[in-house]
């Protein structure tokens, strides 16, 4: 491996979330590798890649204002990737949920593509996003835009030699749509996060807004439409119960909106204060259908009890009554009811057992499984 030339590349580096931890992972076993992605703004990544080679598109040279809409843009996406000039590497991995496995490679570079997700938007979500866009009055575009990428996203599926699935609800899904074979490697999560908790258990901290430990709800999570954090808080306004929610996005501003005095809108925070909240929190919960989800094998590796909706990753993470709580529709009523059946089953949940749940899927395992896989596959380059 120390004689492959290796790039990596990733989609947008313009928020933090799951496939950017992967690909710092990624970045961490792969040190020399240069960072290819179509956008980059440092700021949002808050240090996550500081001193790593970054080579961004020609979408970073955009006006601001652009770069900051960068969705007008979608149309254009899939010639971006084909941009990158790769033909000095033995070796390129792809992060990908949409752009990035569809690079073009010299015949004898070998691409293996880790997919967080077939592109969602254009397939098992199309009707979904069409219905949430603020421009309805464009749905009739957006489908004509999303067939063609439904057509590209297809053909790009063939590009990279090897796919990695993160769950094995990806693996179906990439069996469906992309009729390709691939190998599933569960993310890494981060385990000194779970250090860092039983060092706050020890210290036994408050949180701020005077909540007390275990007294409150908490969601981390990205601000966006799929992952139905604003599910989330319409059930807790109608429950009164505390709520504590993570995260930045497009919906920030609108949940601020509709929160009641007892859900508290946060914004981004550190890896620091988010260590406090997960190891305070009663439960966290997880209201999306996501392809894994990270952020519910972090609330586990604190001890802390999940409440999942009972679709996609979380089934393969989390174990009912052991680990956690489901609930069964993306209602408030559904949730709500699943909050309460927590709250009555609380007491029996063991925090030594959810824990070790929690690091099952260490950055350990991650690099033990994902590094043989690499091995195998370029053995005779």
């Amino acid at each position: 491996m120390d004689k492959l030339r290796v790039a990596l590349v990733h989609d947008f580096l313009v928020q933090q979330g799951g496939a950017e931890r992967v690909l710092k992972e990624l970045s961490d076993m792969y040190p020399e590798a240069p960072i290819f992605t179509l956008l980059y703004d440092k700021e949002k990544m808050k240090g996550l890649f500081e001193g790593k080679d970054i080579r961004p598109s020609y979408l970073q040279k955009f006006p601001n204002f652009l770069k900051k809409r960068y969705r007008f843009l979608l149309p254009f996406f899939p010639v971006i990737p084909e941009t990158f000039d790769l033909r000095e590497y033995d070796l390129v991995i792809s992060s990908s949920g949409a752009w990035s496995k569809g690079i073009v490679t010299k015949l004898d570079t070998v691409h293996i593509a880790y997919l967080h997700s077939p592109m969602r938007f254009v397939w098992d979500y199309n009707e979904r996003y069409v219905k949430e866009t603020e421009h309805r009055r464009m749905n009739f575009l957006t489908r004509i835009v999303f067939n063609y990428l439904r057509v590209w996203d297809r053909l790009a599926a063939d590009r990279p030699d090897f796919l990695i699935a993160n769950s094995k609800y990806t693996q179906q899904r990439v069996d469906k749509y992309y009729r390709r074979d691939s190998k599933v490697i569960y993310p890494p999560v981060n385990q000194e996060l779970g250090n860092r908790n039983l060092e706050l258990e020890k210290q036994s901290k408050p949180t701020t807004y005077n909540l007390k430990p275990k007294s409150y709800f908490l969601v981390v999570s990205r601000l966006s439409p799929y992952k139905k954090v604003d599910l989330v808080v319409e059930a807790f306004n109608k429950l009164g119960l505390p709520l504590v929610v993570i995260g930045t996005g497009e919906q920030e501003k609108y949940l601020r909106k509709i929160a009641k005095e007892n859900v508290h809108i946060l914004g981004w925070q550190d890896d620091s204060a988010v260590s406090q909240y997960y190891q305070n929190a009663a439960a966290f919960i997880f209201p999306t259908e996501d392809d894994f989800g990270i952020a519910p094998v972090e609330a586990m590796l604190a001890g802390v009890p999940v409440i999942a909706y009972r679709k996609g990753g979380a089934q393969e993470t989390v174990q009912e009554g052991i680990t956690g709580e489901f609930f069964d529709a993306q209602t408030p009523e559904v949730l709500a009811d699943g909050v309460r059946r927590f709250l009555d089953s609380k007491d029996k949940y063991d925090k030594n057992v959810i824990r070790k749940r929690g690091e099952e899927f260490s950055r350990e395992r991650f690099r033990h499984e994902f590094g043989e896989y690499v091995n195998h596959i370029t053995y005779n380059i």
